[in-house]
């Protein structure tokens, strides 16, 4: 399985246990006889697939309604396209290697049409091509969700698409308490100064504690508040929490830093500035202490506004990182031209790059661009020792990953 592929972790599958033990041993039935949630008739589970293999679509469709989906197949890219738009689906399965009208070109179609599905690929072509399949669709402001390798599995397929409907059904409807219900937290992965071989600070990973379905991770909640228009308000309260235990740990450490991920509609918001400067002061912190993440895709989209939301976080001294770079598709104008203090290579290149040369060249090239442009340089994902001697080597300033710490609770951060 490739590494976007879509098979849930072990922790995953632990938190969503009780809906699967409900779910998996029922004996075949109709859909119609299939119990749902509650919340189900809140929000429909619906899945469109486009496949030119018949016996493929019906498997998908079979086990996609024993688990409480409405299910449209076609092999036909207009009528396909049509279903997109009109019947709101919440999961999009498409064959990447259509005769005539291929995946590549349903993406983009989907994308003018600002699909908000999450899209899986079915695909048996190498990792290189699902890797750019999958950057091209999220370019193109896709939620993409992975990959899942002909020849199907069913448990794979099934297991997959339970995940879906509890994010969906349980998280849209629970996610506008959570905020107040005191249900969210943050966790802090540790960063490595290269140069000085110190840590020297931190970023803030928001995760949600629900009642149900135990801990959830950022990637099945952010899209959803991103659609409900709660992505501020869940902005707002990670930016408060962590300038607060930010000011605690200055006490003994006052040169720590903290970076925090925003999306790119948080950036469409004029009011930002102020709002993030107001909660730095009331925590009693320097917002330079305060590193703002947003990915790459999010970044590179040309907008007035987002430019001025930008110039102005800057001017009241918070950093700005691109996360995720290498990804997207940026040119060196829109790079030179937005106000950022340092870009984070993705996670992807610098995992490989001990074992692909092509991986290697990335990271390093990216970390000299940086460097020319003034710019500091984050590498995510070091999980040996090799790798972060390589990068320190090839001049990197910083370094994130689990070589160095996983994820840690607040209270364990002072002991590093």
């Amino acid at each position: 399985m490739p590494p976007n592929g879509v098979v849930p972790s072990e922790l995953e599958m632990a938190s969503l246990q009780p809906l699967l033990n409900g779910i998996l041993k029922l004996p075949p039935a109709k859909p119609s006889q299939i119990p749902r949630p509650a919340a189900a008739n809140l929000c429909s589970n619906r899945l469109l697939i486009i496949d030119d293999d018949p016996d493929l679509g019906r498997l998908v469709k079979d086990a996609a309604q024993r688990v409480g989906y409405e299910v449209f197949v076609t092999k036909n890219p207009s009528a396909f396209m049509e279903k997109a738009r009109t019947w709101q689906p919440t999961v999009i399965m498409l064959d990447l290697g259509m005769p005539g009208t291929d995946g590549v070109q349903l993406l983009r179609g989907l994308g003018e049409h600002s699909c908000v599905a999450e899209v899986i690929l079915i695909s048996g072509a190498d990792d290189k091509v699902l890797g750019s399949a999958i950057q091209l669709g999220r370019a193109r402001g896709l939620k993409m969700g992975g990959v899942i390798q002909r020849p199907i599995q069913l448990e794979t397929l099934s297991n997959f698409l339970i995940r879906c409907q509890a994010a969906k059904i349980l998280l849209s409807e629970d996610l506008a308490n959570a905020i107040t219900a005191d249900q969210l937290f943050l966790e802090y992965q540790l960063k490595l100064d290269c140069h000085v071989a110190r840590m020297t600070g931190v970023e803030a990973l928001v995760r949600w504690r629900h009642p149900v379905l135990g801990v959830i991770q950022p990637d099945q909640f952010i899209p959803l508040a991103e659609e409900n228009e709660l992505i501020h308000r869940l902005t707002d309260w990670v930016v408060m929490t962590a300038a607060t235990q930010m000011a605690a740990w200055q006490v003994d450490n006052p040169a720590l830093g903290i970076a925090v991920n925003i999306s790119a509609k948080n950036v469409q918001d004029l009011t930002l500035p102020d709002r993030l400067h107001k909660f730095c002061r009331t925590a009693g912190i320097d917002c330079a202490s305060i590193t703002l993440e947003l990915t790459e895709t999010g970044a590179m989209r040309e907008a007035l506004q987002m430019m001025d939301v930008l110039t102005r976080l800057r001017l009241k001294g918070f950093k700005l990182s691109i996360d995720d770079f290498g990804t997207g598709f940026s040119s060196l104008v829109q790079l030179q031209k937005m106000p950022f203090s340092e870009v984070k290579i993705d996670r992807s290149f610098v995992i490989h790059m001990m074992n692909d040369e092509s991986c290697m060249i990335i990271v390093e090239i990216l970390i000299d661009l940086a460097s020319k442009l003034g710019l500091k340089s984050v590498a995510e994902g070091v999980e040996d020792e090799a790798a972060l001697h390589s990068l320190i080597s090839m001049g990197c300033d910083v370094a994130q990953g689990y070589h160095l710490s996983r994820p840690l609770a607040a209270d364990r951060i002072p002991a590093f």
